[in-house]
């Protein structure tokens, strides 16, 4: 281990690679930050249906509340990103870490879909602050093999405890109100500020340019309304506002570039953002992030609603997932160095269309138990083999004054792709469901006497429909089976957008991530050019 040193800047060791002093609980403090934002973004999940039915919420609501952390973690993390790089690594990790707290004490008590939603989008903000910071500090304070090892590390026990959420989820709920979900990490989040105020190092390789605040709000705009554009575009009478909002983000996209184009100090380099092994890895981890999201989020509601498993159970049944998880992600670092970042992330693709195809055939009415666990274990590894390949590529292609961006990135490929995916699979679940369940109306010989109001709540998710059969006991029988099928049909359409998004990222990798010996060529080209001086 290296000896300590003034402002705990890494040393080289014996090897020629570098280390923080006390490495070890360094990075036990930065994977717990990572840890309470993990959590915290899958945590709602298996509360979803109690959530439903508590607030007699509608699909487009119970999207909302499962993509606002997501949401406001996406949205952030450029900015925050690069605040941090100018204003202080450790001091950004100590507010968001500090924030998380109030956050999940207002979402546990929520008294409306408004204001949980609103706590979900802050907390996913104070995220936004920690989260980028984690690898950022990574960066900067481990090089070499090392660094591959420890982001490895972050990347497995970081996706593994977002696997982990709906377990911690459901054994809470077994005992208490869907608001307790929100309340698991604030004893985790208040262990993790105290191991960073007194473990983490400041000052390491900060910039001292000034950040682009102007780049920064065209990103949260642009990211913020495409996401909400795709979650409300499934409501009836909202496809207008769907389609202004996504306009509205891609018209701060353009003016974002433009802005990135002229701007002395820009947010985002689009120079280093246009290097191969940056930007194929970029959208590749969008990508698998995203479908461990997506899977996650359409799962957890198949096995309460159309399997009728308890919490504890359907939580339970992510454990495999987040084993399979754990075990790949060192096996990934070893393949990172051995074989390179395109044949890693390649197999984790081709485990992960292999999950996605097995959800397709397995996941319907009646399933056993393995016929779920199969699909999520096949995605649980193909995930923990990507993760690292697609984070160690971005850490390796900026330079490290630049980490906030490339650690930016490197969430956004968890936060937006999981929002994304998670809005464009509920939205498609959503019209899937409706789509089925108004032809079962129609079929059943009832739909004339079946009153608009009642047919609307069928059509608003599964859980209006079980209240509708709550109230009709002697259709119940009937209702209960049309609205499962109909989720199922829902399901299937969701399922078939993350495989064939999971069948782009293979063709993606395959055509334009460089073979290894080339990786190693352009990484090395990458690091002569960032450490030459600028020109006067």
């Amino acid at each position: 281990m290296s000896a300590p040193v003034e402002g705990g800047a890494p040393v080289a060791d014996a090897a020629g690679e570098e280390a923080p002093a006390r490495a070890g609980l360094v990075l036990l403090a930065l994977i717990l930050v990572a840890t309470v934002a993990n959590l915290n973004l899958s945590v709602a999940n298996v509360a979803l249906p109690d959530i439903g039915t508590h607030f007699d919420a509608s699909q487009t609501g119970l999207n909302m509340v499962a993509i606002g952390y997501s949401l406001g973690l996406a949205a952030s993390v450029l900015w925050l990103g690069a605040v941090g790089d100018r204003y202080g690594r450790k001091g950004m990790l100590i507010i968001g870490t500090a924030l998380a707290v109030p956050a999940s004490l207002v979402a546990a008590w929520a008294p409306s879909m408004l204001v949980l939603g609103l706590a979900r989008l802050l907390g996913g903000l104070a995220a936004g602050m920690a989260f980028p910071t984690t690898l950022a500090l990574i960066t900067a304070l481990w090089r070499g093999p090392r660094r591959t090892k420890s982001i490895a590390l972050w990347s497995g026990i970081g996706g593994s405890m977002a696997a982990l959420g709906p377990l911690a989820a459901g054994a809470v709920l077994v005992h208490f109100w869907w608001g307790s979900v929100f309340l698991i990490t604030v004893p985790l989040a208040v262990v993790a500020l105290v191991l960073a105020v007194w473990l983490v190092p400041s000052g390491v390789e900060e910039t001292t340019a000034p950040v682009d605040h102007l780049g920064g709000i065209l990103s949260v705009v642009m990211i913020g309304a495409v996401v909400l554009g795709i979650n409300v575009a499934p409501e009836p009478g909202l496809q207008l506002r769907a389609v202004l909002m996504i306009g509205i983000g891609v018209v701060a996209a353009a003016l974002f570039v433009v802005r990135q184009r002229r701007a002395a100090e820009p947010l985002y380099d689009l120079d280093v953002a246009r290097r191969r092994t940056f930007w194929v890895a970029a959208v590749a981890g969008i990508i698998v992030f995203g479908a461990l999201m997506g899977a996650m989020y359409i799962g957890q509601q198949f096995l309460q609603d159309v399997l009728g498993y308890d919490t504890w159970t359907a939580g339970l049944s992510m454990l495999p997932a987040a084993l399979a998880l754990v075990v790949a992600a060192p096996i990934s670092a070893r393949l990172v160095e051995s074989r390179g970042s395109r044949f890693t992330l390649l197999a984790g693709y081709w485990f992960c269309v292999a999950g996605f195809a097995a959800a397709l055939v397995l996941w319907r009415a009646g399933a056993s138990f393995p016929e779920v666990a199969v699909a999520f274990v096949l995605v649980g590894v193909g995930v923990g083999l990507a993760g690292t390949p697609a984070s160690r590529s971005l850490t390796g292609s900026v330079p490290v004054r630049r980490a906030g961006m490339a650690s930016g990135t490197a969430d956004l490929q968890r936060d937006l792709g999981g929002a994304v995916m998670q809005s464009l699979m509920g939205a498609l679940l959503t019209a899937g469901y409706a789509t089925r369940i108004a032809r079962e109306v129609a079929a059943s010989g009832q739909g004339g006497s079946v009153s608009g109001s009642v047919e609307s709540q069928l059509q608003k998710s599964y859980t209006g429909a079980a209240e509708v059969a709550a109230r009709y006991p002697q259709y119940a029988q009937q209702i209960t089976t049309a609205a499962r099928e109909s989720f199922v049909q829902g399901q299937r359409w969701a399922i078939t957008v993350g495989l064939v998004a999971m069948l782009g990222g293979v063709v993606l990798v395959w055509l334009m991530f460089p073979r290894h010996d080339r990786e190693l060529e352009l990484l090395h080209g990458y690091a002569e050019q960032d450490a030459a001086p600028e020109p006067a």
